[in-house]
């Protein structure tokens, strides 16, 4: 984590400060908490404690810290995001009172499609973020997302997302959102059908970046109200990894 690093994630993730804390060792700090922070809840970023200090207790001290500040302070929900093969952390995060509430999954997109039929009486054309707020289709109730990808750092970051919609005369009627990250492929920010087709319009939309020359589509941390696993897989997408989504509720310790 670079300072430039930590100064980016402040506007993309809303990473606040007064939410992020070292422990020391004397004068030697030791371990680190960063603590992004929004109406609805504070997401544990970060947590590290130097190799010659763990397993004694200073990963719980600091997030017993950040509970404490938060009972008084607020939002009083606190997640963690963490990698599924991450043992070390799970552990940290259970024996410190938070509970797995579901699995975030690690989607990729390597299908092969070619001559995908036009849905008769539309078009496809570029979005923006901006766009879709316009229309109403990035409000606050939809359904669950992880950090990343809900609708704040969305707008944040609009500038550097692009987006493709498949419209009629009247709506937009699907739409995705993507980043192209070069040689690391295209992550996919966002992914809706507002039209109930077997996901046709969804396939095209894919179709036509691929046609575009992106390769390997990565959709991370796909929560199981967003999107389900059965219409992923109809439109081509294969889990790869997940991670555990962790929660509590801040109390005074």
């Amino acid at each position: 984590m670079t300072p430039a690093a930590f100064k980016r994630s402040i506007r993309d993730l809303q990473v606040w400060c007064s939410s992020c804390m070292v422990a020391f060792s004397g004068s030697d700090p030791i371990g680190v908490l960063i603590g992004a922070k929004r109406p609805s809840g504070t997401l544990v970023y970060k947590i590290a404690v130097h190799p010659d200090h763990r397993r004694q207790g200073h990963g719980r001290h600091l997030l017993d810290s950040l509970g404490s500040k938060l009972a008084i302070l607020g939002p009083p929900r606190i997640v963690a995001e963490v990698p599924e093969t991450f043992a070390a952390a799970s552990g940290l995060f259970g024996a410190s009172g938070f509970i797995q509430e579901t699995v975030l999954t690690d989607y990729v997109w390597q299908r092969e499609v070619s001559d995908v039929p036009r849905v008769d009486g539309t078009f496809v054309i570029p979005v923006t973020v901006e766009d879709l707020a316009a229309n109403g289709l990035l409000e606050a109730d939809h359904p669950q997302t992880c950090w990343e990808r809900s609708v704040e750092p969305l707008t944040d970051r609009k500038d550097d997302i692009a987006g493709l919609a498949v419209a009629s005369d009247e709506r937009i009627e699907a739409y995705l959102l993507y980043k192209n990250r070069g040689v690391e492929g295209t992550e996919i920010m966002s992914l809706r059908s507002l039209i109930e087709d077997g996901g046709a319009r969804l396939t095209q939309l894919l179709s036509q970046l691929r046609a575009q020359g992106m390769g390997t589509f990565r959709f991370p941390k796909v929560h199981p109200e967003e999107i389900s696993t059965e219409f992923l897989e109809t439109l081509g997408f294969r889990a790869a990894g997940g991670h555990l989504l962790f929660a509590a509720k801040a109390r005074s310790t």
